[in-house]
This record gives C-alpha cells, structure tokens and sequence, in this order.
C-alpha cells in the first residue's frame, strides 16, 4: 500500500473538504485557501483502512452508481474518491456527500472519520 493513495472529496459552494491517505499519513483541508492538517495513523486503524481497501475492486469504482441524487439541487455536496495506485488512477462519479456506493462506503466512512477526530 506505499504506492498508494487515496483522496476523498467534498465540494458545494460553500463547503470544501479533502482528505488524503497515503503511507499511513493523513491530510486534512477543509475548506479552500486552508492549509492542509497532517497527522499519522495509528496501526488499528491504517489496518482496517488496508482491509476495506483490498475488498474494492478498483476497475469498477468509475461505474459505481450513487445511492441518492441530493447533490443535483444542493442537498448535498459532490463527494468523489479517487484512488492512484502504481502511478494509476481510478476515480469514482460524483455521488451525495454522507452517502458514498456501498460497495466503497466502509473505506469512505473510515476516510472522513479522520475530519471528525
């Protein structure tokens, strides 16, 4: 996993946030013109990080369909995962903020626990 990173994001007009993961180090900006908070992540949680990931097949996370459509008249801020994984991208359709695809909503539940902290 040390060629990997993973970024969520958020955006709407009046919210940002983006949280990148990367060699058990987390990044956290919220909102525009910030500077990022950096911080490490103990072992119990980069391991479940690790294990939520290995279970995503990430070719299919482009075609991931959204489980709700609040963000189309700013119910909900446009969240994304985008994942680069040996100099790879793979990144998903925007979909509500708070309701990821479930087939990724452990991994992005685990990723935005850090803004929560």
């Amino acid at each position: 996993m040390t060629a990997t990173q993973m970024e969520y994001s958020a955006v709407s007009r009046g919210f940002y946030k983006k949280i990148i993961v990367q060699n058990k180090t987390v990044s956290v900006i919220n909102g525009k013109n910030t500077e990022p908070i950096e911080s490490k992540i103990d072992d119990a949680k980069w391991k479940q990080i690790v294990a939520e990931f290995e279970k995503i097949d990430l070719e299919s996370i482009k075609t991931l369909k959204a489980p709700t459509e609040k963000r189309f008249y700013d119910g909900a801020a446009i969240a994304n995962l985008k994942i680069t994984k040996n100099q790879q991208t793979y990144e998903t359709l925007g979909f509500d903020n708070g309701t990821p695809p479930k087939e990724i909503e452990k991994l992005v539940n685990l990723l935005v626990s850090f803004t929560k902290e």
